[in-house]
C-alpha cells in the first residue's frame, strides 16, 4: 500500500482510506458483521485511514470503527465530522453560521463521537458543509481552539459543498485547516482548477471523496436497475438517469481495458493520480470491495495518455438531491 503525507500534519497515510457512509445508513439494509469484518480486512491489508461522520447513522459508523479496532487490535488515523446544527446538506450560503457551527454545537458533537468512537482524540475533526461567508462570523473557531487546548481533537479540516470546490477557497487560504475533504472523480474534475493548486501552496490535505460517482464508476448500473427502498440513490440515480450514465460509464470502460484495469480500479488511480490528493476513501462494506479497492493503492501510475484520454469524459452535473 502506498502512503502519502497528510499535508501539513505531517502523519502518513495510506493513499486510499476507508470511507464508511455506506455502512452507517441510506445505503439499503445493514449487515453490522459484515462491515466490522471489512474494516478489519481492510486494517490487515494497509489501511490506515477512515473516514466517518456522525450522521452516518447517528453514530453508527463511528462504533462500527469501535468495534473494528477492539477486535483487529489496530488504531489507525480517524477522520469524522460534525453535522450542520440545522441538519442542512449542502450549506445554505445564506444561512448565517450561527445556524448551523455554533461553538457548542460542535462541542456537542465533537463529544458524541468521541464517545462512539470509544477515543479520547480524534485524529481530524471536520465540519460535514461548509460556506466561505462564514469566514468571519460566529465563534466556532474558538470551540476548534477549545477542542484542540483539551486534547479532544488533533487536527481540523472542512468537507466542502457537493460539486462546489470553489466554496472553501477562502478558509483553505486563511491557514485556519488543515484538511479538505471534496467531491473528485473522472466526472467531476473541477476541483483542478482552483482548489487544488491552492491546497498544494498553503500544504492542505485532500481527502477525495465520491471516486465512484455513487457507484456509477465502479459498474453499479445496469438497465433497469431499481433501488432498495432505503437506499437514497434512487434519487440520485433515478430511472430516466441510468441510461445516460451508463452511456458515459461505457466510454470510460473502454480507456480502463487500454491499461488492463477494470473501472473501479481506474477510478481510483485517477483520483492519485493529481499531487494535491493524500487519500481517496471510496465506501467498502463488504470484503470484496475491500480486497478490490486496496489494489489501486498498489503504487503503479496512469499513463499520461490515459490521462488525458480521461480529460475528455468530463460530465459536470448534479444528481443530489435537495434537502430542506
Amino acid at each position: 500500500m502506498k502512503t502519502a503525507i497528510f499535508g501539513r500534519t505531517q502523519v502518513e497515510v495510506s493513499q486510499i482510506g476507508a470511507g464508511t457512509w455506506t455502512m452507517g445508513s441510506m445505503w439499503g439494509p445493514r449487515d453490522d458483521r459484515e462491515a466490522i469484518n471489512s474494516l478489519v480486512k481492510a486494517l490487515n491489508l494497509g489501511i490506515t485511514f477512515i473516514d466517518t461522520a456522525w450522521i452516518y447513522g447517528e453514530g453508527h459508523s463511528e462504533s462500527l470503527i469501535a468495534s473494528a479496532f477492539r477486535e483487529s487490535k489496530k488504531r489507525v488515523f480517524v477522520a469524522t465530522k460534525v453535522p450542520p446544527k440545522n441538519m442542512q446538506w449542502p450549506a445554505r450560503h445564506h444561512v448565517p453560521v450561527s445556524e448551523t457551527f455554533p461553538a457548542n454545537h460542535i462541542i456537542e458533537y465533537t463529544e458524541k463521537s468521541l464517545k462512539n468512537l470509544r477515543m479520547e482524540q480524534v485524529d481530524l475533526q471536520q465540519l460535514h458543509v461548509w460556506s466561505d461567508n462564514w469566514l468571519e462570523q460566529g465563534d466556532w473557531m474558538s470551540a476548534i481552539e477549545k477542542l484542540k487546548r483539551d486534547g479532544k481533537i488533533k487536527y481540523f479540516g472542512v468537507s466542502i459543498n457537493d460539486h462546489e470546490p470553489n466554496s472553501a477557497l477562502k478558509i483553505v487560504e486563511s491557514g485556519l485547516i488543515d484538511s479538505v475533504q471534496v467531491i473528485y472523480n473522472i466526472f467531476d474534475q473541477s476541483p483542478e482548477e482552483k482548489l487544488f493548486p491552492l491546497c498544494q501552496k498553503m500544504n492542505v490535505a485532500v481527502i477525495a471523496r465520491v471516486p465512484f460517482d455513487e457507484g456509477s464508476l465502479a459498474g453499479a448500473l445496469s438497465p433497469g436497475l431499481t433501488f432498495h427502498a432505503k437506499d437514497w440513490r434512487k434519487h440520485y440515480f433515478t430511472k430516466e438517469r441510468i441510461p445516460e450514465t451508463i452511456e458515459h460509464v461505457e466510454k470510460v470502460k473502454k480507456i480502463a481495458a487500454t491499461e488492463n484495469l477494470n473501472l473501479p480500479m481506474l477510478a481510483l488511480k485517477f483520483c492519485l493520480a493529481h499531487p494535491a490528493v493524500s487519500v481517496v476513501i471510496p465506501g467498502m462494506r463488504k470484503i470484496p470491495h475491500v480486497e478490490a479497492n486496496v489494489k489501486a493503492g498498489d503504487g503503479k501510475a496512469l499513463s499520461q495518455q490515459t490521462l488525458a484520454a480521461l480529460k475528455k469524459e468530463i460530465w459536470l452535473r448534479n444528481f443530489y438531491p435537495s434537502h430542506g
